[in-house]
């Protein structure tokens, strides 16, 4: 099995369309021996991440949610603080719900690599 680095420029594009595609790759569904339970995937390394395009009022309206393990906390960040404190995070994040939920997914997560 050969893992190629796919380079990905971020400008312009939306982040969901970013995700999925970044998600394909790392699964290893662009090759022809596709299998879930193999993990074939490639390298991706996204470019430019600052440049990316959030569409209509997401960057306002949009909240991640988690919980903290104590009762009721139920901590809400939105996507803006989170922008702009960690870009990062906010591809990460999509790209991680987007990928299969199983033990291959931390695996599958480590090989994509962001530039700012």
């Amino acid at each position: 099995m050969e893992r190629k680095t796919h380079t990905i420029d971020a400008t312009g594009i939306a982040l969901g369309r970013l995700a999925s595609r970044i998600a394909l790759l790392l699964m290893g569904k662009n090759k022809a021996g596709y299998v879930p339970y193999i993990d074939a995937g490639d390298f991706v390394v996204v470019k430019n991440l600052k440049l990316l395009k959030l569409s209509g009022q997401k960057l306002e309206q949009k909240n991640y949610y988690h919980h903290t393990g104590y009762i009721g906390n139920y901590k809400e960040v939105p996507l803006k603080r989170m922008w702009d404190q960690k870009p990062r995070e906010v591809l990460h994040k999509a790209v991680y719900r987007m990928l299969p939920n199983n033990k291959l997914r931390d695996k599958m997560i480590k090989r994509m690599a962001v530039n700012l």
